[in-house]
């Protein structure tokens, strides 16, 4: 298959969605590499702890958490873009996605290929959710004491969050159609059971059975998605683990 994909338009709907081409800086590796074991210098420990320093955060947890949301949110940015827009998805297996540790949005993944493959769900969840969430969260859990629940719970959080800004970003546009496949999609997507027990998704409005703790950081509060109405009191640190 090789249906072209706009990477501009794809970039316009919001950072989250853009992707660029190759050839990728210095300093990003391929996505099969950080998600393997450790080598000497470990891409994913780097990021921790830049998120760590960043949010002031009091618990690696934290840090790991937030940081594997953001990664989370921009995969399926990308491909849920790419299906909603062109009926397609980049080729995003993890050898030929780049990931630059210490850049941001939008300027950390960079793809080695122009292969799109069909953009069913199905397809995006072999992309995303099996090529690159699952051996994610394998990593992270390895080298981290973080919570199953709370790791699929951020991937739901973020699967949740890129349909929505695609709903909001067609409605803008006046492509109504984009809209409502972003949200059929991601209804197919939900029902898995890593993702069918991460929260409710009804049309836009998503709300988590766990929590990614950010409001464990010094100003931080819960999101807008969150189990939680308001912070819990740090007495009871067990029940935001997921």
């Amino acid at each position: 298959m090789n249906t072209p994909i706009d990477l501009a338009e794809l970039r316009s709907v919001g950072g989250f969605f853009a992707l660029r081409p190759a050839p990728a800086p210095s300093g990003a590796v391929p996505l099969v590499k950080v998600y393997a074991p450790p080598a000497a210098a470990d891409p994913l420990a780097f990021r921790v702890a830049k998120v760590a320093r960043r949010l002031g955060a009091p618990e690696e947890r934290i840090a790991v958490s937030v940081a594997q949301l953001g990664l989370a949110a921009r995969l399926w940015s990308v491909a849920l873009g790419s299906a909603a827009l062109y009926g397609a998805v980049p080729d995003l297996d993890p050898a030929l996605l780049s990931w630059d540790a210490d850049g941001t949005s939008p300027d950390d993944l960079w793809l080695d290929g122009t292969r799109t493959l069909p953009g069913d769900a199905g397809t995006v969840r072999q992309v995303v959710q099996h090529g690159h969430l699952a051996p994610l969260a394998d990593a992270l859990r390895t080298r981290y004491r973080m919570s199953a629940g709370l790791l699929w719970g951020n991937a739901g959080s973020a699967l949740a969050g890129a349909a929505r800004e695609l709903h909001g970003w067609a409605a803008r546009q006046g492509r109504e159609d984009v809209g409502e496949r972003a949200l059929a999609l991601a209804s197919e997507l939900f029902d898995h059971p890593d993702l069918r027990g991460s929260g409710t998704l009804d049309g836009t409005a998503f709300r988590r059975r766990s929590c990614c703790l950010y409001y464990r950081c010094p100003g931080g509060g819960v999101c807008g998605d969150c189990c939680f109405e308001r912070p819990p009191r740090r007495s009871s640190p067990g029940a935001a683990s997921g």
